[in-house]
């Protein structure tokens, strides 16, 4: 058992005893399901290569508009509609492409872990029914009612969302970097520049959270424990005058479980406006070099309107992770 604090949960700060093994433990679940998993990884891969590229060949419809309109002020034939309606057809399929690659992984990956889910609560009951009697005198019921439903549902999810999240995260980091240096190596410098700052803010933001939402995890366990018991003996309570003392045990839980609630939810949700208002910067940035290397005619223009659609296809999936 753990160490338990003065609320009757894990002392603050507590880490995993064996989060190697706990890990190995889960891939060995998962081990079960490898070969819908590799599929789930070959989709996830090829739905986002599919949006990767999208920008660059909408950078090329935009530059064949601009050069149409210049041609015809200079007395030429003006925009090749025939050509742009080519290169829309082109950028409808890979998207389209994408899509159902997108809904294919998600289909298999929520199966998998709706099955892993099933599976783990049943080998939880019939642990549950293993289990000597003096195990339930340490732990409230809710405390353990909570493990196989609030836990299992966290882990869960996590691997219905935040694993494929992960996977589509990391390809598009990889393929946008290598699309942005393709269009100009300079003008990706500049975009990186806000890497450093942008990790330096998530990880103070990860770092004060994180604390919150494992109070908030605990004390859900405590409250609901405490609702369960009172309510299931009720005449006990009534009986030994313990009305007050219950209130007020309920009430400090219950507090607790607010602040931490609360605090792990707006530190979380700053994160994604603070990393907003970075890119917006590198955003600006890029717009102002892009615009000089299109004087200079180091660039098209159409590449200007690829570059911006990649600098943000490139901050976005680092908000992504830094959330998971």
């Amino acid at each position: 058992m753990p160490r338990r604090g003065p609320g009757h949960g894990p002392m603050p700060g507590e880490k995993a005893k064996d989060f190697k093994g706990t890990m190995k433990k889960l891939m060995g679940y998962m081990g079960k399901y490898k070969i819908a998993l590799l599929f789930v990884v070959i989709f996830a891969i090829g739905s986002t290569v599919f949006n990767i590229i999208g920008p660059k060949i909408l950078g090329k419809a935009t530059t064949e508009i601009f050069t149409g309109l210049v041609g015809k002020i200079s007395g030429g034939s003006g925009i090749d509609f025939a050509k742009i309606g080519r290169i829309l057809a082109t950028l409808l399929c890979l998207y389209l492409c994408s899509a159902f690659f997108s809904f294919i992984q998600g289909y298999i990956m929520t199966g998998v872990s709706q099955k892993l889910t099933y599976r783990m609560r049943r080998e939880i009951s019939e642990k549950i029914s293993r289990l000597p009697m003096n195990y339930f005198d340490k732990l409230t019921h809710g405390e353990i009612l909570s493990r196989i439903t609030n836990d299992v549902d966290t882990l869960s999810m996590s691997l219905n969302q935040s694993a494929t999240q992960v996977i589509t995260s990391v390809t598009t980091i990889i393929g946008v970097l290598i699309m942005m240096l393709s269009i100009s190596p300079l003008m990706t410098v500049i975009a990186l520049l806000i890497l450093p700052v942008s990790m330096g803010l998530i990880s103070v933001i990860v770092k004060r959270s994180q604390k919150f939402f494992k109070s908030q995890q605990r004390y859900l366990g405590h409250v609901n424990g405490q609702v369960e018991e009172v309510y299931g003996g009720h005449s006990i309570v009534k009986a030994f005058n313990k009305e007050e003392d219950v209130i007020e045990a309920f009430d400090r839980d219950n507090e607790i479980l607010y602040q931490s609630a609360w605090k792990s939810q707006f530190l979380s949700g700053m994160m994604m406006p603070i990393m907003q208002f970075v890119g917006n910067l590198g955003y600006v940035a890029v717009v102002i070099l892009g615009g000089y290397l299109a004087i200079k005619k180091t660039i098209e223009v159409g590449d200007i309107q690829s570059f911006i659609q990649y600098v943000r296809s490139f901050t976005q999936p680092i908000q992504q992770v830094a959330q998971v």
